[in-house]
Protein backbone atom coordinates (compact mmCIF):
# COMPACT_ATOMS: atom_id res chain seq x y z
CA UNK A 1 0.00 0.00 0.00
CA UNK A 2 0.85 3.74 -0.15
CA UNK A 3 3.23 4.64 2.89
CA UNK A 4 1.48 3.69 5.95
CA UNK A 5 2.25 7.72 6.94
CA UNK A 6 0.55 9.06 4.36
CA UNK A 7 -2.73 7.45 5.74
CA UNK A 8 -4.94 9.26 8.23
CA UNK A 9 -6.44 7.62 11.56
CA UNK A 10 -8.23 11.25 11.50
CA UNK A 11 -9.04 13.15 8.39
CA UNK A 12 -10.02 15.95 10.23
CA UNK A 13 -6.17 16.31 10.70
CA UNK A 14 -6.67 17.83 7.07
CA UNK A 15 -10.16 19.77 6.73
CA UNK A 16 -12.03 16.54 6.06
CA UNK A 17 -15.52 16.35 7.61
CA UNK A 18 -16.07 12.71 9.24
CA UNK A 19 -20.07 12.92 8.90
CA UNK A 20 -19.75 14.03 4.79
CA UNK A 21 -17.52 10.56 4.49
CA UNK A 22 -19.98 8.49 5.97
CA UNK A 23 -22.21 9.63 3.10
CA UNK A 24 -19.86 9.00 0.65
CA UNK A 25 -19.35 4.97 2.21
CA UNK A 26 -23.06 4.50 2.45
CA UNK A 27 -23.71 5.87 -1.17
CA UNK A 28 -20.54 3.27 -2.16
CA UNK A 29 -22.15 0.38 -0.09
CA UNK A 30 -25.34 0.76 -1.72
CA UNK A 31 -24.23 1.07 -5.32
CA UNK A 32 -21.69 -1.88 -4.66
CA UNK A 33 -24.03 -4.19 -3.22
CA UNK A 34 -26.49 -4.07 -6.00
CA UNK A 35 -24.50 -6.58 -7.96
CA UNK A 36 -22.88 -10.14 -6.95
CA UNK A 37 -19.45 -9.87 -7.01
CA UNK A 38 -18.89 -5.97 -7.15
CA UNK A 39 -16.30 -4.57 -5.23
CA UNK A 40 -14.68 -1.55 -4.68
CA UNK A 41 -12.69 0.98 -3.47
CA UNK A 42 -12.77 4.38 -2.64
CA UNK A 43 -9.52 7.44 -1.41
CA UNK A 44 -10.16 11.08 -0.52
CA UNK A 45 -6.67 13.12 -0.08
CA UNK A 46 -5.79 16.53 0.98
CA UNK A 47 -2.53 18.40 2.21
CA UNK A 48 -0.22 15.36 0.51
CA UNK A 49 -1.74 12.45 2.98
CA UNK A 50 -5.32 10.05 2.85
CA UNK A 51 -7.89 10.94 4.64
CA UNK A 52 -9.99 8.09 3.87
CA UNK A 53 -9.34 4.71 2.31
CA UNK A 54 -11.62 1.94 2.47
CA UNK A 55 -12.59 -1.45 0.65
CA UNK A 56 -16.28 -2.68 -0.10
CA UNK A 57 -17.91 -5.71 -1.57
CA UNK A 58 -15.98 -9.09 -3.16
CA UNK A 59 -14.61 -9.97 -6.18
CA UNK A 60 -13.04 -12.73 -7.62
CA UNK A 61 -9.36 -12.70 -6.61
CA UNK A 62 -7.15 -14.82 -9.30
CA UNK A 63 -10.67 -17.26 -9.06
CA UNK A 64 -11.08 -17.11 -5.62
CA UNK A 65 -13.83 -15.15 -4.20
CA UNK A 66 -12.79 -12.68 -1.10
CA UNK A 67 -13.80 -9.64 0.39
CA UNK A 68 -11.97 -6.34 -1.21
CA UNK A 69 -9.51 -4.91 1.15
CA UNK A 70 -7.22 -1.67 1.26
CA UNK A 71 -4.49 -3.89 -0.51
CA UNK A 72 -6.38 -4.92 -3.30
CA UNK A 73 -5.69 -3.35 -6.30
CA UNK A 74 -8.00 -3.03 -9.60
CA UNK A 75 -7.77 -2.03 -13.50
CA UNK A 76 -8.10 1.70 -13.64
CA UNK A 77 -8.79 1.70 -17.43
CA UNK A 78 -7.80 5.44 -19.09
CA UNK A 79 -7.30 6.81 -15.08
CA UNK A 80 -4.08 5.53 -17.12
CA UNK A 81 -3.54 8.38 -19.41
CA UNK A 82 -2.74 10.90 -16.98
CA UNK A 83 0.07 8.80 -15.39
CA UNK A 84 1.64 8.35 -19.34
CA UNK A 85 0.58 11.88 -19.82
CA UNK A 86 2.64 13.18 -17.05
CA UNK A 87 5.66 11.49 -17.87
CA UNK A 88 5.81 13.86 -21.62
CA UNK A 89 5.13 16.70 -19.19
CA UNK A 90 8.71 15.95 -17.84
CA UNK A 91 10.21 15.47 -21.28
CA UNK A 92 8.03 18.88 -22.23
CA UNK A 93 9.97 20.42 -19.22
CA UNK A 94 13.43 19.62 -20.10
CA UNK A 95 13.77 20.33 -23.52
CA UNK A 96 13.71 16.58 -24.92
CA UNK A 97 9.97 17.16 -26.38
CA UNK A 98 8.08 20.11 -27.62
CA UNK A 99 4.54 20.40 -28.23
CA UNK A 100 4.98 21.97 -31.95
CA UNK A 101 7.49 18.83 -32.60
CA UNK A 102 6.21 16.75 -35.23
CA UNK A 103 5.84 13.53 -34.40
CA UNK A 104 8.04 11.91 -37.68
CA UNK A 105 11.19 13.74 -36.48
CA UNK A 106 11.47 11.20 -33.59
CA UNK A 107 9.48 7.99 -35.20
CA UNK A 108 10.23 8.16 -39.15
CA UNK A 109 8.27 5.49 -39.58
CA UNK A 110 5.19 7.18 -38.75
CA UNK A 111 5.00 9.73 -40.99
CA UNK A 112 3.60 7.07 -43.79
CA UNK A 113 0.14 7.49 -45.40
CA UNK A 114 -0.24 11.24 -44.80
CA UNK A 115 1.03 11.83 -40.59
CA UNK A 116 3.76 14.11 -41.32
CA UNK A 117 1.55 16.94 -39.76
CA UNK A 118 0.88 15.15 -36.33
CA UNK A 119 2.60 17.06 -33.57
CA UNK A 120 3.11 16.17 -30.26
CA UNK A 121 0.19 18.47 -28.41
CA UNK A 122 -2.22 16.31 -30.99
CA UNK A 123 -1.14 13.06 -28.86
CA UNK A 124 -1.86 15.08 -25.75
CA UNK A 125 -5.51 16.60 -26.63
CA UNK A 126 -7.32 13.96 -28.88
CA UNK A 127 -6.67 16.22 -31.88
CA UNK A 128 -4.09 14.13 -34.24
CA UNK A 129 -6.91 12.42 -36.38
CA UNK A 130 -6.23 9.26 -35.59
CA UNK A 131 -8.96 8.24 -32.83
CA UNK A 132 -9.90 4.36 -34.42
CA UNK A 133 -6.64 3.34 -35.28
CA UNK A 134 -5.29 0.56 -33.36
CA UNK A 135 -2.60 -1.87 -32.37
CA UNK A 136 -3.21 -5.59 -32.15
CA UNK A 137 -2.48 -7.48 -28.96
CA UNK A 138 0.43 -9.18 -30.48
CA UNK A 139 1.69 -5.98 -31.41
CA UNK A 140 2.04 -4.20 -28.31
CA UNK A 141 5.43 -5.23 -27.05
CA UNK A 142 7.16 -5.83 -30.06
CA UNK A 143 8.83 -2.60 -31.12
CA UNK A 144 9.37 -3.45 -34.23
CA UNK A 145 5.47 -4.52 -35.05
CA UNK A 146 4.15 -1.36 -33.30
CA UNK A 147 6.88 1.03 -35.72
CA UNK A 148 5.08 -0.62 -38.96
CA UNK A 149 1.34 -0.13 -37.00
CA UNK A 150 2.21 3.27 -37.09
CA UNK A 151 3.18 3.69 -40.57
CA UNK A 152 -0.22 1.68 -41.92
CA UNK A 153 -2.44 4.04 -39.71
CA UNK A 154 -4.49 6.67 -42.12
CA UNK A 155 -5.83 10.08 -40.59
CA UNK A 156 -9.28 10.16 -40.47
CA UNK A 157 -9.25 14.08 -40.40
CA UNK A 158 -6.84 16.75 -40.65
CA UNK A 159 -5.05 16.92 -37.07
CA UNK A 160 -5.67 19.52 -35.45
CA UNK A 161 -9.10 20.03 -36.40
CA UNK A 162 -11.50 18.70 -34.19
CA UNK A 163 -11.58 16.56 -31.03
CA UNK A 164 -12.32 13.38 -31.05
CA UNK A 165 -11.82 10.67 -28.12
CA UNK A 166 -8.81 8.79 -29.37
CA UNK A 167 -8.73 5.17 -26.75
CA UNK A 168 -5.24 3.81 -27.31
CA UNK A 169 -3.70 5.42 -30.45
CA UNK A 170 -1.83 7.99 -29.88
CA UNK A 171 -0.98 7.01 -26.14
CA UNK A 172 1.05 4.09 -27.83
CA UNK A 173 2.65 6.83 -30.31
CA UNK A 174 3.86 8.77 -26.62
CA UNK A 175 4.67 5.70 -25.24
CA UNK A 176 7.16 5.30 -28.05
CA UNK A 177 8.62 8.70 -28.18
CA UNK A 178 8.78 8.53 -24.00
CA UNK A 179 10.71 5.02 -24.74
CA UNK A 180 12.73 5.99 -27.76
CA UNK A 181 14.08 9.89 -26.13
CA UNK A 182 14.98 8.14 -22.42
CA UNK A 183 16.52 5.04 -23.56
CA UNK A 184 13.85 3.47 -20.83
CA UNK A 185 11.04 1.14 -21.85
CA UNK A 186 7.81 4.28 -20.97
CA UNK A 187 6.27 1.33 -18.45
CA UNK A 188 9.78 1.98 -16.27
CA UNK A 189 10.10 5.78 -16.66
CA UNK A 190 6.91 6.16 -15.41
CA UNK A 191 7.75 4.24 -11.92
CA UNK A 192 11.23 5.57 -11.27
CA UNK A 193 10.61 9.33 -12.63
CA UNK A 194 6.80 9.44 -11.29
CA UNK A 195 5.38 6.52 -8.64
CA UNK A 196 8.73 5.98 -6.78
CA UNK A 197 9.15 9.57 -5.98
CA UNK A 198 5.32 10.31 -4.91
CA UNK A 199 5.68 7.17 -2.60
CA UNK A 200 3.30 4.69 -4.92
CA UNK A 201 4.44 1.92 -4.61
CA UNK A 202 0.58 -0.17 -5.23
CA UNK A 203 0.71 1.80 -8.59
CA UNK A 204 1.40 -0.21 -11.76
CA UNK A 205 1.67 -0.03 -15.51
CA UNK A 206 2.43 -3.22 -16.60
CA UNK A 207 1.49 -5.37 -13.36
CA UNK A 208 4.50 -7.92 -12.20
CA UNK A 209 3.27 -11.92 -12.45
CA UNK A 210 3.80 -12.01 -8.38
CA UNK A 211 1.48 -9.27 -8.13
CA UNK A 212 -1.41 -10.77 -10.06
CA UNK A 213 -3.36 -12.67 -7.29
CA UNK A 214 -4.11 -9.45 -5.43
CA UNK A 215 -6.11 -7.90 -8.95
CA UNK A 216 -9.70 -7.65 -8.68
CA UNK A 217 -11.36 -9.42 -11.56
CA UNK A 218 -13.26 -7.53 -13.93
CA UNK A 219 -17.07 -8.24 -14.67
CA UNK A 220 -19.50 -6.54 -16.52
CA UNK A 221 -22.76 -5.51 -14.55
CA UNK A 222 -26.28 -4.44 -14.79
CA UNK A 223 -28.44 -4.37 -18.21
CA UNK A 224 -26.96 -2.63 -21.12
CA UNK A 225 -29.54 0.96 -22.17
CA UNK A 226 -32.14 -0.45 -24.54
CA UNK A 227 -31.56 0.85 -27.68
CA UNK A 228 -35.02 3.12 -27.88
CA UNK A 229 -33.33 5.25 -25.14
CA UNK A 230 -29.41 5.11 -26.32
CA UNK A 231 -31.17 6.87 -29.71
CA UNK A 232 -32.24 9.85 -27.62
CA UNK A 233 -29.62 9.67 -24.89
CA UNK A 234 -27.51 12.83 -24.26
CA UNK A 235 -24.00 10.77 -24.10
CA UNK A 236 -22.90 8.42 -26.19
CA UNK A 237 -20.08 7.14 -24.09
CA UNK A 238 -18.89 3.21 -25.43
CA UNK A 239 -18.86 0.36 -22.15
CA UNK A 240 -16.80 -2.36 -21.91
CA UNK A 241 -17.76 -5.46 -24.17
CA UNK A 242 -17.51 -8.99 -23.03
CA UNK A 243 -14.50 -9.60 -24.75
CA UNK A 244 -12.84 -6.88 -22.89
CA UNK A 245 -13.59 -7.93 -19.93
CA UNK A 246 -12.21 -11.22 -20.84
CA UNK A 247 -8.70 -9.66 -22.06
CA UNK A 248 -8.33 -7.41 -19.10
CA UNK A 249 -9.08 -10.01 -16.88
CA UNK A 250 -5.82 -12.35 -18.77
CA UNK A 251 -2.32 -12.29 -17.30
CA UNK A 252 -0.87 -11.26 -20.52
CA UNK A 253 -3.08 -7.60 -20.67
CA UNK A 254 -1.81 -6.92 -16.98
CA UNK A 255 1.96 -7.63 -17.89
CA UNK A 256 1.55 -5.39 -21.26
CA UNK A 257 0.35 -2.61 -19.33
CA UNK A 258 -1.43 0.12 -22.76
CA UNK A 259 -0.36 3.04 -21.79
CA UNK A 260 -3.89 3.98 -22.26
CA UNK A 261 -5.79 1.79 -20.51
CA UNK A 262 -3.20 -0.59 -18.67
CA UNK A 263 -3.52 1.15 -15.38
CA UNK A 264 -3.29 -1.22 -11.81
CA UNK A 265 -3.42 -0.09 -8.45
CA UNK A 266 -5.35 1.29 -5.48
CA UNK A 267 -7.65 4.03 -5.09
CA UNK A 268 -5.30 5.59 -2.03
CA UNK A 269 -2.52 5.97 -5.17
CA UNK A 270 -4.65 6.92 -7.19
CA UNK A 271 -5.98 9.91 -5.25
CA UNK A 272 -1.71 10.66 -3.84
CA UNK A 273 -0.98 11.29 -7.60
CA UNK A 274 -3.20 13.46 -7.75
CA UNK A 275 -2.24 15.15 -4.27
CA UNK A 276 1.43 15.24 -6.04
CA UNK A 277 0.01 17.27 -9.24
CA UNK A 278 -1.90 19.98 -6.91
CA UNK A 279 1.39 20.56 -4.77
CA UNK A 280 3.23 21.16 -8.30
CA UNK A 281 0.44 23.17 -9.37
CA UNK A 282 0.28 25.18 -6.23
CA UNK A 283 4.44 25.84 -6.60
CA UNK A 284 4.88 22.99 -3.25
CA UNK A 285 8.19 21.73 -4.93
CA UNK A 286 9.42 18.43 -4.18
CA UNK A 287 7.45 16.22 -7.02
CA UNK A 288 8.37 14.91 -10.27
CA UNK A 289 7.20 18.15 -11.90
CA UNK A 290 8.58 21.07 -12.73
CA UNK A 291 5.04 24.15 -11.94
CA UNK A 292 5.20 26.23 -14.88
CA UNK A 293 5.02 22.47 -16.99
CA UNK A 294 1.82 21.25 -14.41
CA UNK A 295 0.21 24.61 -14.91
CA UNK A 296 0.56 24.36 -18.52
CA UNK A 297 -1.30 20.65 -18.37
CA UNK A 298 -3.84 21.67 -16.65
CA UNK A 299 -4.31 24.36 -18.42
CA UNK A 300 -7.55 24.16 -20.99
CA UNK A 301 -6.70 24.06 -25.03
CA UNK A 302 -9.01 23.78 -28.16
CA UNK A 303 -11.49 25.35 -26.00
CA UNK A 304 -13.98 25.56 -29.41
CA UNK A 305 -13.90 21.85 -29.81
CA UNK A 306 -16.69 19.90 -29.24
CA UNK A 307 -16.89 16.66 -27.47
CA UNK A 308 -19.15 14.23 -30.24
CA UNK A 309 -19.43 12.03 -27.12
CA UNK A 310 -21.83 14.49 -25.14
CA UNK A 311 -21.83 17.55 -27.46
CA UNK A 312 -20.38 20.00 -24.83
CA UNK A 313 -16.98 21.56 -24.58
CA UNK A 314 -14.38 18.86 -24.67
CA UNK A 315 -11.51 21.12 -22.37
CA UNK A 316 -8.69 19.19 -22.49
CA UNK A 317 -5.36 20.27 -21.06
CA UNK A 318 -1.98 17.58 -21.77
CA UNK A 319 -3.37 14.15 -21.21
CA UNK A 320 -6.00 15.37 -18.48
CA UNK A 321 -9.81 16.88 -18.44
CA UNK A 322 -10.34 19.88 -17.32
CA UNK A 323 -13.79 20.54 -15.06
CA UNK A 324 -14.98 24.53 -16.38
CA UNK A 325 -18.04 25.96 -16.08
CA UNK A 326 -21.68 25.02 -15.26
CA UNK A 327 -21.95 22.24 -18.18
CA UNK A 328 -18.63 19.81 -16.10
CA UNK A 329 -21.06 17.38 -15.35
CA UNK A 330 -20.64 16.28 -19.17
CA UNK A 331 -16.76 15.67 -18.79
CA UNK A 332 -17.41 13.60 -15.41
CA UNK A 333 -17.15 16.04 -12.07
CA UNK A 334 -19.48 17.18 -10.11
CA UNK A 335 -21.46 20.29 -9.73
CA UNK A 336 -19.33 20.61 -6.12
CA UNK A 337 -16.10 20.47 -8.18
CA UNK A 338 -14.31 23.72 -8.82
CA UNK A 339 -14.01 24.94 -12.56
CA UNK A 340 -10.30 24.17 -12.21
CA UNK A 341 -10.52 20.43 -11.36
CA UNK A 342 -8.28 17.81 -12.98
CA UNK A 343 -8.67 14.59 -13.85
CA UNK A 344 -9.58 11.52 -16.26
CA UNK A 345 -12.03 9.04 -15.67
CA UNK A 346 -11.90 4.82 -16.47
CA UNK A 347 -14.03 2.99 -18.88
CA UNK A 348 -14.88 0.83 -16.28
CA UNK A 349 -16.88 3.40 -13.88
CA UNK A 350 -13.38 4.62 -12.18
CA UNK A 351 -13.31 8.11 -11.38
CA UNK A 352 -10.13 9.87 -10.04
CA UNK A 353 -9.84 14.35 -9.97
CA UNK A 354 -7.67 16.73 -8.24
CA UNK A 355 -9.03 20.25 -7.56
CA UNK A 356 -6.77 23.19 -6.77
CA UNK A 357 -9.81 25.19 -5.41
CA UNK A 358 -10.55 22.98 -2.53
CA UNK A 359 -7.05 20.66 -1.99
CA UNK A 360 -8.74 17.76 -2.09
CA UNK A 361 -8.10 14.99 -4.61
CA UNK A 362 -10.45 11.45 -5.35
CA UNK A 363 -10.41 8.46 -6.48
CA UNK A 364 -13.34 5.58 -6.65
CA UNK A 365 -12.18 1.85 -8.11
CA UNK A 366 -14.29 -0.69 -8.80
CA UNK A 367 -14.24 -4.00 -10.64
CA UNK A 368 -17.83 -3.51 -11.37
CA UNK A 369 -17.98 -2.21 -15.17
CA UNK A 370 -21.52 -0.80 -15.83
CA UNK A 371 -22.90 -1.81 -19.02
CA UNK A 372 -25.31 1.16 -19.10
CA UNK A 373 -22.89 4.44 -19.89
CA UNK A 374 -25.36 6.98 -18.39
CA UNK A 375 -26.15 4.85 -14.95
CA UNK A 376 -22.19 4.50 -14.86
CA UNK A 377 -21.83 8.23 -15.09
CA UNK A 378 -24.71 9.50 -13.01
CA UNK A 379 -22.77 7.42 -9.93
CA UNK A 380 -19.97 8.84 -10.64
CA UNK A 381 -21.20 12.26 -10.48
CA UNK A 382 -22.72 11.47 -7.72
CA UNK A 383 -19.58 10.29 -5.84
CA UNK A 384 -17.61 12.98 -6.71
CA UNK A 385 -20.12 15.87 -5.35
CA UNK A 386 -19.93 14.33 -2.07
CA UNK A 387 -16.38 14.10 -2.15
CA UNK A 388 -16.21 17.59 -3.49
CA UNK A 389 -18.04 18.68 -0.41
CA UNK A 390 -16.54 16.73 1.96
CA UNK A 391 -14.49 19.94 3.81
CA UNK A 392 -15.15 20.82 7.39
CA UNK A 393 -15.95 24.29 8.15
CA UNK A 394 -12.66 24.48 9.65
CA UNK A 395 -10.42 23.42 7.12
CA UNK A 396 -13.18 24.98 3.82
CA UNK A 397 -12.03 27.46 1.68
CA UNK A 398 -14.08 29.04 -1.47
CA UNK A 399 -14.08 26.83 -4.45
CA UNK A 400 -12.20 29.29 -7.14
CA UNK A 401 -14.31 28.79 -10.21
CA UNK A 402 -11.70 30.75 -13.08
CA UNK A 403 -10.12 28.07 -15.19
CA UNK A 404 -6.84 27.81 -15.37
CA UNK A 405 -4.11 27.80 -13.28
Amino acid sequence: MARSGLILDDPRAVGIDPSALDALYARIEKAVGRHDGCAAQVALARGGRVAAFRAFGSARFAGERRAAERSSLFAVFSVTKAFVSSAAWILLADGTLGLGDRVVDHIPEFGRNGKRAVRVEHLLTHTAGLPNAHLLPGEWLSEERRLARFGDWELEWEPGSRFTYHGSSTMWVLAQLITQLTGTDYRDFVRTRIFEPLGLTDLFIGLPEEQHGRVAEVVAVGEPMPQDQRAIASVDAPTLTDEMVTWVNGSEARRIGSPGGGGIGTAADVALFYQGVLACLASAGGGPWEPASVADACTPRNVDFVDPMTNSPALRGLGLVVAGGDDRIWRGFAPNNSARAIGHMGAGGQVAWGDPGTGISFAFVTNGAERNAARQGANGIRLSNLAAAALSSSGSSAPDDGVGP
